[in-house]
């Protein structure tokens, strides 16, 4: 995916806080930022700078994700890594401080002395240890923390039923389990729930017509129509928009550019509003058929990033 220079990507670090200080009221226990895929195109570093005094530590789908982010050097926190772990030696894992997680009694002994986390298969089937294995797992590896990836409060409490009696700390609940409170056992691991609201995407007008019958490849009708230049290489795809403030639709994607709908007094170079002010994640996840978390991810990479 490429970035469009003409596209305008607003990150609200003061939203960013909002939210993590609404779940910190709420859930009562420790909580464990995501910060994996560069904080959802949010970037990392960044939010993590701007966050640290709200959380106990960071998720990461991987060392290199830590590393690159510098995410013990800019917060002096640590990061659990919430994918499986690609290599095996411990100095890496040890200087950046961060606890791979393991799932079988090879990786958990490869890496017993980086503190290693278990992973426990509650239904998710990958990356996993399964609860047959538990025990030679957590031998293996001196382990004191479990967790496992839910979307299920039954999923939670899986976890709690097969390493509760262990003294282990538990976490399970990411952003769509933080309103129930029986899966927020230890921690609780926030990923979209942080970023809800906290980015604008816009762009500008660079034509806008008069339509003449059918028009682009698609032969779609439309009164009056402008251009923006933002395609799908850039993540965008089909559905609601705001022009001047008047909701309309993204008509037609090409891959730099996309038509979209406009009224009569929108002109060449007002402003087009992908996502934000009024126009959530979710709203467009359904126009796209597909997840908040994608929406997110595309549109953060759609065009230039900027802190406010």
């Amino acid at each position: 995916m490429n970035a469009s220079r003409s596209v305008t990507v607003s990150v609200d670090l003061g939203r960013v806080r909002s939210n993590l200080q609404q779940i910190r009221g709420q859930v009562g226990v420790e909580v464990w930022a995501v910060v994996k895929a560069d904080a959802y195109g949010l970037g990392a570093g960044t939010v993590a700078e701007a966050t640290a005094d709200l959380v106990d530590g960071w998720c990461v789908f991987s060392l290199e994700e830590a590393v690159e982010a510098r995410l013990w050097e800019r917060t002096a926190k640590g990061s659990i890594v919430l994918g499986p772990p690609v290599r095996v030696g411990c100095e890496d894992y040890r200087e950046h401080r961060v606890r791979p997680a393991v799932s079988t009694v090879e990786q958990a002994e490869a890496l017993r002395a980086a503190g290693p986390v278990l992973c426990l298969d509650t239904g998710m089937q990958r990356f996993a240890c399964p609860p047959t294995d538990v025990a030679a797992v957590v031998r293996a590896g001196d382990c004191v923390e479990a967790f496992t990836h839910a979307v299920t409060v039954e999923q939670a409490k899986r976890l709690q039923d097969v390493c509760g009696h262990r003294g282990m700390k538990l976490h399970a609940a990411g952003s769509a389990l933080l309103h129930h409170a029986p899966a927020r056992l230890d921690a609780v691991r926030p990923g979209i729930a942080m970023y809800r609201g906290a980015v604008r995407v816009a762009t500008r007008l660079v034509e806008a017509r008069q339509s003449h019958g059918p028009v682009g490849y698609e032969r779609f009708n439309a009164r009056r129509h402008g251009l923006i230049l933002c395609g799908y290489s850039n993540g965008l795809r089909k559905g609601p928009c705001f022009v001047n403030g008047c909701k309309h639709e993204v008509l037609e994607v090409g891959m730099q550019s996309a038509y979209v709908e406009i009224d009569a007094p929108d002109r060449v170079g007002d402003e087009v509003v992908l996502l934000g002010q009024g126009l959530a994640e979710d709203e467009l996840a359904a126009a796209w058929r597909t997840t908040p978390y994608e929406v997110l991810l595309a549109l953060t990479g759609s065009g230039q990033r900027q802190y406010v």
